[in-house]
């Protein structure tokens, strides 16, 4: 058993889908899980209405509900074009009860309501994309994921029980595979024990397929992207990109939590657990070979790889009575950083300070500086950038720091962390 991922950008389209099915009957031999993101950018549309929702605001509420139909009509429009086809149908009654969901929910669970918006992205696109397939006799099947991946209480972000996610994966998935060559599901989404949907973070159906592929002891993943495999930097920022042919499972570790967007970072761990390789392609050519992610650090530091992290913000907090910073001190700044939920990216200290480096975009200013006012001199500075090379040498660095300002950093025999100051 195979098991495949693709994200939103091999979904985007009714052009991009028939890629999909294309790609697909190259693997006519296999069975195969297939497990789909949302189309194109539908997450970020059903986050605005769950905000909507949020802030009472029905007017803008219809509004993006009629751009979410819009989009999924034009996909199915051109896929179908009998109109008296019943995925047209099927496809409004899912419309229709995100419509009804306005009055429904309470404004005040956030979390859940947030979580049972944004699924109706990977439930649209995976019925879409298995009613296609079958029209063009292809041997598949809809599988709702919440059937099989069991998670704790907690809405979002969620940790996996994987004692029933097995137990709930061989009561449903195993007779399915008696009758049909491919299983179509989502990413994503799961369910706590009491029947509520989760969601896994975001871009979490990487995951979401590592579950799939650990539960059922699969020969391979592939994650299929666009572009040609896991490259060595980000081709959106960077020319003369370099593909990583191969790769260990740390290393794919590393890159990933040093903020590599090219593989989510909890999906590797299940994988490694059961020596499953990882295959990077792309479903622009699908023939090519991609990366490769396995047990052999071998290739690991063949090139080096760098990971910008971009609106960053540098904060030094320091006691006020002057006093050394000690484990007392440390514990209690970790304790109000935990009660906002704060990442960091990277922390450092001295006898008198502690620094720490997070995302703009992802903190309330005001409530992080209201947490340490009263004990804490803290002071910030913005428009930083944090860029992370694996397997450095001074060449490398030289490149990415060029016309910036090192504030700080930190060293070790395969890792240099930055913190930059664009010169502008």
């Amino acid at each position: 058993m195979l098991v495949f991922k693709f994200g939103g950008a091999s979904v985007k389209d009714a052009k991009a889908i028939r890629n999909v099915s294309n790609i697909l009957n190259d693997y006519k031999e296999e069975k195969i899980i297939v497990v789909f993101s949302a189309m194109g950018k539908t997450t970020n549309l059903l986050e605005k209405i769950n905000l909507s929702i949020y802030n009472k605001n029905e007017s803008e509420f219809k509004q993006l509900i009629k751009e979410l139909k819009a989009f999924h009509s034009l996909i199915l429009n051109d896929l179908f074009k009998d109109s008296a086809h019943p995925i047209h149908q099927v496809v409004e009654s899912k419309i229709q009860k995100l419509y009804g969901l306005f009055d429904q929910l309470s404004s005040e669970n956030h979390s859940l309501n947030y979580s049972k918006i944004v699924s109706y992205g990977e439930i649209i696109s995976t019925i879409i994309i298995c009613s296609y397939l079958e029209s063009k006799n292809i041997s598949a099947q809809w599988l709702d994921a919440r059937s099989v991946i069991i998670t704790d209480e907690k809405h979002e972000d969620t940790k996996i029980l994987w004692k029933e996610t097995i137990k709930s994966y061989l009561k449903n998935i195993s007779d399915v595979f008696l009758t049909k060559n491919i299983i179509i599901t989502q990413g994503f989404i799961g369910k706590n024990e009491r029947n509520e949907t989760t969601t896994l973070g975001r871009e979490g159906s990487d995951f979401s397929a590592a579950i799939f592929a650990y539960c059922g002891d699969a020969k391979e993943v592939i994650i299929w992207k666009d572009v040609p495999g896991m490259l060595n930097a980000d081709p959106k920022y960077f020319e003369n990109t370099v593909k990583l042919d191969s790769i260990s499972y740390r290393e794919a570790l590393e890159l990933s939590y040093y903020g590599a967007s090219v593989i989510h970072p909890k999906t590797i761990k299940p994988l490694h657990n059961k020596q499953i390789p990882l295959y990077i392609k792309s479903f622009l050519n699908p023939k090519e070979e991609g990366t490769t992610i396995q047990g052999s650090k071998e290739k690991d530091a063949l090139i080096p790889s760098f990971i910008f992290k971009h609106n960053q913000i540098l904060f030094s907090i320091k006691p006020k009575d002057f006093s050394f910073l000690v484990e007392e001190n440390l514990s209690d700044i970790f304790d109000r950083l935990a009660r906002v939920n704060a990442k960091i990216n990277v922390m450092q200290n001295s006898a008198l300070s502690f620094s720490i480096l997070l995302d703009r975009k992802k903190i309330n200013l005001e409530k992080i500086l209201s947490l340490f006012k009263d004990d804490y001199t803290i002071r910030y500075n913005e428009g930083l950038e944090l860029v992370t090379i694996r397997h450095y040498d001074q060449k490398t660095v030289d490149f990415v720091t060029k016309g910036k300002r090192n504030i700080l950093e930190q060293k070790t025999r395969q890792t240099i962390r930055i913190v930059l100051k664009p010169n502008h």
